[in-house]
């Protein structure tokens, strides 16, 4: 396992733009790159033990419990103000129909994310789990950024970076609605970097059915 300094000769860097115009993932190229074998953190050999020991920690996090749960928050608020059909748009059966299976879900996500943070307290590497929760997750918050845009209505529509960025500027109403586009397009991502849903779908089958290595 190396670690490699970014302006080493023979990398190159190149963002890869995303649906709401952000540039926060890349992809890397190495041309000839050479490193200095002092730079070897561990056991020679043990590269890729290493990084999927990593990998289950990214993985945990990219699930998102809390950007979920506060998101969750935020489309039942925009629901609770909207209103569809002359009543809030919350009252909408099958709205809140879909509101409650998120909550839910979010709920039994949130326990096994406890459960995986105290295994790792005591000593204990995650393992399939973290492959569960990305997966999960991912889906989770996905469906929370298409309940808020739903919740926002027309409001979603314009493309207010200024409310990504911080900006104190007004935001179009219902005021939580400016980011609602732009979060909705950029968590795009989530379902394809840290490994894709595909990759983890089959971790899980291997782990779990047996044939793992």
């Amino acid at each position: 396992f190396l670690l490699i300094d970014m302006e080493t000769p023979g990398i190159t860097v190149r963002p890869i733009i995303l649906l709401d115009g952000g540039a926060e993932v890349n992809e890397v190229f190495f041309d000839n790159v050479k490193v200095p074998a002092e730079n070897l953190v561990g056991e020679e050999n043990k590269g890729w033990t290493y990084a999927k020991y990593l990998l289950t920690h990214e993985r945990t996090n990219i699930a998102g419990v809390g950007f979920s749960q506060a998101g969750l928050s935020a489309v039942k608020r925009i629901a609770k103000s909207e209103m569809a059909g002359g009543r809030p748009l919350i009252e909408n059966p099958h709205f809140a129909a879909r509101v409650a299976q998120a909550e839910i879900d979010l709920m039994a996500m949130a326990t096994t994310n406890l459960r995986i943070i105290s295994k790792a307290a005591a000593g204990q590497a995650p393992g399939v789990e973290s492959s569960m929760l990305k997966v999960k997750g991912t889906i989770i918050r996905q469906e929370i950024n298409d309940l808020a845009r739903r919740a926002a209505g027309v409001y979603a529509m314009p493309f207010a970076s200024e409310a990504v960025a911080g900006s104190n500027d007004a935001l179009p109403d219902p005021n939580e609605a400016g980011p609602v586009a732009a979060q909705y397009f950029n968590n795009r991502k989530l379902s394809i970097f840290g490994g894709s849903n595909e990759i983890q779908r089959q971790i899980i089958a291997k782990t779990t059915l047996g044939g793992a290595k």
